[in-house]
C-alpha cells in the first residue's frame, strides 16, 4: 500500500499513526509482560528441581553403608607393611612376621657386540647376528603416480633384499611416462655409486629408490613386489591360574613381527608395550638386554615340566643373537599373618577386608589395627546436614520472598529508554516473588521436616528418631527448620562410637512403609515426589510446551500475541487508508480553489 505521510495537510501523519498505535498496543504489551512472567516463573521452578536433584544424588550416597561402616588402619612400620581396609573389615589386630616379598621372574641376554648401536636399524647390524634370525617376506608394492618431478622415491619399509623375486622379471622395475615404458635395473646395496641412466638404486637399509633419470610429474611406478627381511618370534606367559595370556590361535604364546628397519630400542619397548606382560630394555654399561615379568610371583604354566615363567620361541631371542635363558622364575610372598603361614602371587594382597602392600622383607612382627573411622562418618554426617540446611535456606528464600507489583517486565520500548545497568535491576526486582507461597515446594519442605523427626521403627539399635543421636532444629524461627548438631558434635560422635550399625539404620534403613523406612530414604522419597510435581506445573528443558501447566500457558499467550499482532497490522493499515483519504480530499479540495482563484484573478 502507498502511504501518503502529509505532503498536502502539512501534518506528521506517521507520527500520529504512532501516536494511535500505542494505545492499541497497550493490549499486546501487556501480554507480552504476561508472558515474560511465566517465562521467568518456569525457570525459577527449574532451578528449585535442579537444587532437588543434586541433593538426592547426595542423599542416594547417604544410603551406601560405606557412607557409615568407614575403616582407619593403622601399621606399626610403614616401612614395612602398609595397610587399608574395606567397610566390610571387622575391628580387629593382626600381626604380620617372617615376610619375604614376591620377586618377578627375569632373563637377561648374553653380551651383544660392543658395536652394536641400539639406535640404529637392525638389518643394517645384521653382521652382529646369525642369519638364521631373518625370514623374508614379500611385499606387494602398488604403482606409485608421482606429483612432481623427482629422482628418488621412498618404501614403505627397508631391509630389502631383492625385487620381483616372484615374477620371472628379477631385477628389473619398470616407470611408464605419457603411455611409453621403461624398465629400469635394480641394484640394492648400501652405496649407491654411479647410478646410470637406466639403472634404479635402492638402498637396502632404508629402502629408499634412486633412479638415474629424473622421473617426470604424472610418471608411473607400475606395481612390483619386492622382498624385506623381518624377525619372527614370540613369548609366552602365563596367569596366576597357570593360563598362558596370548592368543588362543597362537597357542597362547604372542608373536611378534618385526622389519629389519627397526633399531633394537624400538623392539624392546614394542614388547614392553604389548600384553605379554614383559619389561624390556638394553643396558649400555654390559650391553645385555634385561627381561622381567611385570608381575610377581611364580608364574608357570601348570603344565609346565620346569615350571619356567617365560618361554621363547625364534631364534633371535634364543640361539641366534639374545641366548635368553628360558627356566626364568620369580618366587612367591611368603609370611605369616595371625600364627598362620601363607603364600601370595603379589606383595599387594587382600584377605579379611584388608589390603595389605609388602614394602620390605623382615623377621620381626609388625602389628595393624583396624578400627571405625568415627571422625570420617561424623564427617559425612555434618556435610549431609549442612548441604540440607542450605537447599531449606534457598527454597524458603524463594517461596517467602515479596513480589513487588509495582515492577512488571520491560517492553521493548521501555528498554530502550533505560542504561542496561538499570534494566538489569528492574528485571532482578520484576522476577522477585515469583514463587512466593508456593504449595509444591511449601508442601514440600514440611512433608521434609516430618522425615528427619519421625521415629524410625523396627530399628534395633539404640537410636530410633533424629534427637537420640544429638541432632535437632534450630530454635531460631528465622532459620525455618534448619538442623543443628548440638554443642561440638561430641555426643554425635560418641553415638556413632557406642553403636555405628544404629546410627546408619536410623539413616539409610530399608522398609516396606514410611515409619519403617530410614531417614535418608524417606527424604529420597518425599523429593522424588516433590520434583514430579513440579515438572507436571514447570516441565524440563527437553519436554514440549503440552507437556506441562506453564507450557500449555505460554503457548495460549503466544497464539493470542499471534493474533492480536495480525489484527494490529489491519488496524494500523485502516488508519493509513484514513489518513490517505483525507490527503487526497485535501488535493482535491486545493486544487478546485486554485482553479476557482483563476476566474477571479
Amino acid at each position: 500500500m502507498v502511504r501518503v505521510s502529509g505532503l498536502a495537510s502539512g501534518m506528521d501523519i506517521d507520527q500520529i499513526v504512532s501516536d494511535l498505535m500505542k494505545a492499541e498496543r497497550m493490549p499486546i504489551d501487556k501480554m507480552k509482560k504476561q508472558k515474560q512472567t511465566l517465562e521467568w516463573q518456569r525457570d525459577d521452578y527449574r532451578s528449585m528441581n535442579l537444587l532437588l536433584s543434586d541433593f538426592n544424588n547426595l542423599a542416594f550416597n547417604m544410603t551406601l553403608q560405606s557412607s557409615y561402616s568407614s575403616k582407619t588402619v593403622s601399621s606399626a612400620d610403614e616401612t614395612k607393611v602398609k595397610a587399608a581396609a574395606t567397610s566390610s573389615a571387622g575391628n580387629a589386630s593382626y600381626t604380620l612376621s617372617n615376610v619375604t616379598m614376591a620377586t618377578a621372574a627375569q632373563t637377561i641376554s648374553t653380551s651383544i657386540d660392543s658395536s652394536m648401536d641400539p639406535t640404529k636399524s637392525l638389518w643394517s647390524q645384521r653382521g652382529s647376528m646369525d642369519s638364521s634370525v631373518w625370514t623374508e617376506k614379500t611385499v606387494e608394492q602398488a604403482a606409485i603416480t608421482l606429483s612432481a618431478d623427482t629422482s628418488t622415491v621412498k618404501l614403505a619399509k627397508g631391509a630389502v633384499s631383492a625385487v620381483n623375486q616372484n615374477t620371472g622379471t628379477l631385477n628389473s622395475i619398470s616407470v611408464t611416462t605419457n603411455g611409453t615404458s621403461k624398465a629400469y635395473t635394480v641394484r640394492i646395496g648400501t652405496a649407491a655409486g654411479t647410478i646410470n641412466s637406466n639403472e634404479v638404486f635402492i638402498n637396502e637399509d632404508t629402502g629408499e629408490m634412486t633412479f638415474g633419470t629424473t622421473l617426470t610429474s604424472g610418471s608411473t611406478i607400475e606395481a612390483f613386489s619386492y622382498q624385506q627381511n623381518v624377525l619372527n618370534f614370540s613369548m609366552t606367559t602365563y596367569d596366576s591360574t597357570g593360563k598362558a595370556t596370548g592368543n588362543i590361535q597362537d597357542g597362547g604364546s604372542t608373536p611378534f613381527e618385526f622389519d629389519g628397519s627397526t633399531s633394537l630400542n624400538t623392539l624392546l619397548t614394542q614388547i614392553s608395550n604389548s600384553k605379554v606382560g614383559i619389561s624390556a630394555f638394553f643396558d649400555e654399561g654390559t650391553n645385555k638386554v634385561v627381561m622381567t615379568r611385570k608381575d610377581t610371583g611364580n608364574l608357570s604354566s601348570v603344565d609346565s615340566p620346569d615350571g619356567s615363567n617365560m618361554v621363547f620361541s625364534g631364534a633371535f631371542l634364543t640361539t641366534g643373537f639374545l641366548q635368553l635363558a628360558g627356566d626364568a622364575k620369580g618366587t612367591d610372598a611368603k609370611f605369616t599373618l595371625n600364627g598362620l603361614e601363607t603364600t601370595r602371587k603379589s606383595n599387594t594382597f587382600t584377605t579379611g577386608g584388608v589390603t595389605y602392600t609388602l614394602q620390605n622383607n623382615f623377621t620381626g612382627d609388625v602389628r595393624v589395627n583396624v578400627s571405625n573411622d568415627t571422625q570420617k562418618v561424623f564427617d559425612t554426617i555434618k556435610d549431609f546436614v549442612t548441604k540440607y540446611n542450605e537447599l531449606i535456606e534457598k527454597i524458603n528464600g524463594k517461596i517467602t520472598e515479596e513480589r513487588d507489583r509495582n515492577y512488571q517486565p520491560l517492553t521493548d520500548q521501555e528498554r530502550e529508554k533505560l542504561t542496561d545497568k538499570q534494566a538489569e535491576q528492574w528485571d532482578d526486582k520484576a522476577k522477585s516473588g515469583l514463587l512466593k507461597g508456593d504449595t509444591i515446594l511449601s508442601s514440600g519442605l514440611n512433608q521434609m521436616r516430618s522425615n528427619w523427626y519421625a521415629s524410625v521403627s523396627g530399628v534395633s539399635g539404640a537410636f530410633s528418631q533424629l534427637t537420640d543421636i544429638s541432632i535437632s532444629t534450630s530454635a531460631n524461627y528465622s532459620d525455618r527448620g534448619k538442623l543443628v548438631i548440638e554443642g561440638d558434635g561430641t555426643k554425635l560422635k560418641e553415638a556413632i562410637e557406642k553403636d555405628p550399625q544404629s546410627v546408619m539404620d536410623l539413616f539409610m534403613k530399608s522398609g516396606s512403609t514410611t515409619s519403617e523406612k530410614g531417614i535418608v530414604r524417606r527424604l529420597r522419597d518425599t523429593i522424588t515426589q516433590t520434583v514430579s510435581k513440579v515438572e507436571q506445573r514447570a516441565g524440563r528443558s527437553t519436554w514440549t510446551s503440552e507437556q506441562f501447566l506453564l507450557g500449555r500457558n505460554l503457548k495460549s499467550v503466544n497464539s493470542q500475541i499471534t493474533s492480536f499482532e495480525s489484527r494490529l497490522t489491519q488496524v494500523e493499515d485502516r488508519y493509513y487508508r484514513q489518513f490517505t483519504a483525507m490527503e487526497k480530499a485535501i488535493q482535491n479540495a486545493n486544487a478546485q480553489s486554485a482553479q476557482l482563484s483563476q476566474y477571479f484573478s
